[in-house]
């Protein structure tokens, strides 16, 4: 209750330094908040679990591509070396011609004498000659041997044939079997590639290295498919998201907003202004940016997760052993640098705090420490602080500075292992080298999403945390809902009594402050309430403008009980003018008819030349129209003349001055003070006041102990009885 005296209120929690009313970073009941949460979200459910498919669908497609990947690899990396399927085929069409048994046949129909058509008998003697000293147990020779024959021979022992419709004649056979009989085991790949530079293009164009684009094509339409619908998936999920998480916490702000002029005054003595703020700002912002950021981030390195270990199983369980086990070993040394790290991390949250603390007191009073010469033991106290924060921020950022590089350990360990297996099982055929690419790219897939995971828990701990604070303070038990009142006070037609009879009230019901008050108020009278602080005199004006109910008795307005009237008739009932002066940034005119519609600038420049701030608010510039913000050098008193001219222009027929004069001189004082005496004719009024000299003239003064009324009277009668007033009274010119 920032606009009140606070006396008589239980203990106040202060907070300095910004965030000290944040959210905590693990929530009390994490199940419970959940609960609390998914039925807040319950509107929003739809669309979160479209979002959520839209996440798992981007990262399952995404996890195909490597698998993709991989069957292009293997087909590029066909189309980069020799087909020796097609030399097989050629040479098997060789070999069905070119052996034993038709060299045997033509060698028994040149001794039979028999016509070979199209071969002399010349031909048929070099064959002769040939084929006594060929050596059958050599093939090199044996070929040698053919390549020396005549070419008609040659066309019997090679006839021209067709494969894969190209047409191979006898001539491209024969430079076929010249080319490739000089390679050997010794040929080095420029040698082989330097004889097939010189085969027949029939020849050449079935088993030269070519990539198959169709198939290449194919795949890479595939893989762009997929990342384009994966990227379009990625985005309609965030943006769903982020529509979500907008709309939730705009309707989480305006349950507070509806909430917090539900709550009952004593919400507000039990919980600092911080705290409060914090759970409307803080709180919020942090469970609407998890929400768009980190939710659907957290599924989908789930679902990435999973899915990727699913497809290293699908595509080689050996390889995929070998990366989890690369992986976990990393992750595992890994967790011992944080575990070492953590208290590091805490340890500087708390020296930081300690550092931020003492600069705080040091430059908050300055002058008294220049006063008493403390510069020295203020530099030697910052200095051990801010070395201790060195040591702590030294030692925290080495060790999280260690995760980047042990990130990148954890996946070129998993490349390495995956390559030395692989090499192993490509060697022995039982892999293809697509494989092994695609392996790299799951290790990096794989150790990614634990990550993740890792900060999306803490991320859900840390909104969970910021959740159920401000669930607690949407569910907060809120002040007697008083639609079933009927009865209602014309401000226009009120006459003026108040009665207080037999007020019993305590902030806690077991420890009651005000005992059995009574008092009864006539029309116009200006009625002063003092004594010492905790007297209960700020209590009494809280009960009468029922921010809190009573806990037995009654008061009375004009014969009304407040009980039967809503609290906001009884406030359109009441003119308040408080210590603490109230500004928003503004025009001056709007802040001097707050929340008051049809007043005319007439009538609040007449405000302000009764309260004396006619002159002063015509000279600033643009008058009425001058814009007041928190960087305005607006003096103090100057901001109480104003308050005092917004409650001049409400008119109603009861006036609350709660030490309304206290920040002003001695001579603006006597100048409000004369205002105050037009403001209270023909007005009930009551004045707070700890300067007694400014309640003389007051009709009645109460005089209040420990709850109760000890004394009352006007001035002279309570001064010539002596008492506790008169006691009051003259203290204030002790010196």
């Amino acid at each position: 209750m920032s606009n009140l005296e606070k006396e008589d209120k239980m203990p106040q929690r202060r907070m300095r330094g910004p965030n000290r009313g944040g959210s905590f970073e693990k929530p009390k009941n994490l199940s419970l908040t959940v609960k609390k949460l998914m039925s807040y979200l319950k509107s929003f459910m739809p669309f979160i679990v479209i979002a959520l498919i839209f996440s798992v669908a981007s990262s399952i497609l995404s996890i195909i591509g490597p698998n993709k990947l991989s069957d292009l690899t293997d087909e590029l990396s066909k189309g980069l070396i020799l087909d020796k399927k097609k030399i097989e085929v050629i040479n098997k069409d060789i070999s069905s011609t070119l052996n034993e048994e038709s060299i045997k046949e033509i060698t028994t129909k040149i001794y039979k004498n028999e016509d070979i058509s199209g071969v002399s008998d010349e031909d048929k003697a070099t064959f002769m000659k040939i084929i006594s000293s060929m050596d059958k147990n050599d093939s090199s020779a044996m070929i040698k041997s053919i390549l020396d024959m005549p070419k008609s021979i040659q066309r019997l022992l090679l006839p021209e044939s067709t494969i894969n419709k190209k047409k191979i004649t006898t001539s491209d056979k024969v430079i076929f079997l010249k080319e490739m009989s000089g390679i050997t085991k010794e040929s080095s790949a420029k040698d082989i590639y330097a004889k097939l530079d010189k085969l027949p293009n029939s020849i050449s164009s079935l088993i030269k290295p070519s990539i198959n684009m169709n198939a290449v094509k194919k795949i890479v339409i595939f893989l762009l498919t997929i990342y384009l619908v994966s990227a379009l998936f990625n985005f309609l999920e965030g943006f769903i998201m982020a529509s979500v998480a907008n709309d939730f916490a705009r309707n989480l702000r305006t349950k507070i907003s509806i909430k917090i002029n539900k709550l009952a005054l004593k919400y507000f003595d039990s919980h600092s202004n911080g705290d409060i703020l914090s759970r409307v700002t803080n709180d919020v912002d942090t469970v609407a940016q998890t929400m768009s950021q980190s939710l659907g981030a957290f599924v989908s390195a789930i679902a990435l997760f999973l899915s990727c270990i699913v497809m290293m199983f699908k595509t080689n369980w050996i390889l995929a052993i070998t990366a989890i086990l690369s992986s976990l070993i990393g992750f595992i040394f890994m967790s011992f640098i944080l575990g070492k790290s953590q208290k590091y991390f805490l340890a500087r949250q708390v020296e930081l705090g300690k550092l931020n603390g003492h600069i705080e007191e040091i430059y908050s009073s300055h002058n008294v420490v220049k006063a008493y010469n403390g510069n020295y033991d203020a530099e030697k106290k910052f200095d051990k602080l801010n070395e201790n924060v060195f040591e702590c921020n030294r030692m925290s950022q080495f060790l999280s500075g260690l995760m980047p590089s042990m990130m990148n350990f954890i996946g070129n360990f998993g490349y390495v292992a995956v390559c030395v297996v692989g090499a192993l099982l490509t060697i022995n055929g039982n892999i293809s080298f697509g494989v092994i690419v695609a392996f790299m790219l799951y290790v990096r897939l794989f150790t990614s999403p634990l990550s993740q995971i890792a900060q999306g828990m803490t991320s859900l701990q840390s909104t969970c945390a910021a959740a159920e604070r401000v669930f607690e303070f949407v569910e907060e038990d809120e002040m007697e809902d008083e639609k079933h009142l009927k009865k209602k006070l014309n401000a226009k037609k009120v006459k003026g009594n108040i009665e207080f009879k037999h007020v019993k009230f305590g902030y806690d019901k077991d420890k009651i402050i005000i005992n059995d008050f009574n008092c009864k108020v006539k029309p116009g009278q200006k009625i002063a309430i003092v004594g010492p602080t905790g007297a209960g005199k700020t209590t009494m004006v809280n009960l009468l403008m029922k921010f809190y109910n009573i806990n037995d008795g009654d008061i009375l307005i004009d014969d009304v009980s407040v009980k039967e009237l809503k609290r906001e008739n009884i406030h359109d009932l009441f003119i308040m003018v408080l210590q603490d002066t109230w500004l928003f940034n503004g025009s001056i005119r709007d802040n001097i008819k707050y929340n008051k519609k049809n007043v005319s600038d007439k009538t609040i420049e007449k405000a302000l030349d009764t309260v004396g701030a006619f002159h002063f608010v015509k000279s600033l510039p643009g008058g009425l129209d001058y814009e007041i913000t928190d960087s305005n050098s607006i003096s103090a008193g100057q901001k109480q003349l104003l308050t005092i001219a917004r409650g001049m222009v409400k008119d109603a027929p009861f006036l609350i001055l709660d030490e309304a004069t206290s920040s002003v001189d001695t001579r603006t004082e006597e100048l409000v003070q004369k205002a105050m005496d037009k403001l209270t004719k023909g007005r009930t009024s009551f004045i707070i006041a700890h300067r007694l000299s400014t309640i003389k003239n007051a009709d009645l003064i109460l005089v209040m102990k420990d709850g109760n009324i000890i004394e009352q009277g006007n001035h002279k009668k309570l001064m010539e009885k002596n008492g506790f007033y008169a006691d009051l009274y003259n203290s204030q010119f002790k010196n």
